[in-house]
């Protein structure tokens, strides 16, 4: 990989993974929309560790409060100490995501990563994102959030395994649907981006090292400095427009790019 296509991948990934587009769908788009080949889901992954160092950053006074209940109750499970009680409902809304994700290792995902099935996700998913918003009540927070509601936004998340659904986009639908307000959806669904990226990062880490190419290390780990800056700078982008906004917007990007894709898959466009 070039530098100008490793610094070109990185902002990409930054700049969506937080938006409900679909960073994944985004990162495979790239080489096929441009000169570029494809980096792979090794590269794919190590990027998004510089999105989650973003989250912890922005986020840190509930990181700490977190970390903090969890030292309280000697790490066991208790929901009456709202640091630990919000840890928790993390660790339980990711388990869905880590059985799935192991389960379909040893199947492949690279079938998967082709344009037309992004644009129908693209299209499909945002028009559910929209239904969500424009109908799901704005009385909860993720104070008001029970064990059986981090189950459910678990579940959703398993379907961003599928490129262009967004992992970003599905969470925070569920999260509509279950009535948290947009800005808390955001947070609780970066929040849960945490455990499920660094799982991923340090099997390709383990990867990596195993296989020895200086190159693939060397082009990870500026990926992951690029990627943060730009993941911090959308993180900022995205709950400053949720204070007055609502998510169309994004919802209207992906009914574009989705149409877009689709046009070119089925020769509507030259």
């Amino acid at each position: 990989m070039t530098d100008l296509h490793l610094i070109l991948l990185s902002v990409l990934q930054g700049l969506t993974e937080f938006l409900p587009v679909s960073s994944s769908g985004h990162l495979i788009l790239f080489s096929k929309l441009t000169s570029f080949i494809d980096q792979g889901p090794e590269i794919d992954v190590a990027v998004h560790i510089g999105s989650v160092m973003a989250v912890i950053i922005y986020f840190w006074r509930d990181v700490s409060l977190m970390l903090k209940g969890l030292w309280q109750t000697h790490f066991l499970p208790n929901f009456k100490i709202s640091g630990a009680r919000l840890a928790w409902l993390i660790v339980i809304g990711t388990i869905p995501a880590v059985i799935f994700g192991l389960a379909l290792k040893s199947y492949g995902l690279e079938h998967l990563r082709n344009a037309e099935l992004i644009g129908w996700t693209l299209i499909g998913y945002g028009i559910l994102l929209y239904i969500a918003d424009k109908y799901g009540k704005t009385t909860r927070t993720t104070d008001n959030l029970g064990i059986k509601d981090a189950i459910i936004i678990g579940c959703a998340q398993c379907l961003a395994l599928i490129p262009g659904t967004s992992r970003s986009g599905i969470t925070i639908t569920a999260s509509r649907f279950l009535g948290l307000q947009r800005r808390e959806a955001a947070k609780f669904s970066m929040l849960l981006s945490v455990p499920a990226i660094i799982g991923a990062g340090c099997l390709v880490a383990f990867d990596l090292l195993k296989s020895g190419n200086i190159e693939n290390i060397h082009n990870a780990l500026h990926g992951i400095g690029y990627s943060f800056i730009a993941s911090i700078t959308a993180i900022y982008i995205m709950m400053s427009w949720l204070k007055k906004w609502s998510f169309t917007p994004f919802v209207i990007y992906r009914l574009l790019l989705g149409t877009y894709l689709l046009g070119k898959a089925y020769n509507f466009l030259s």
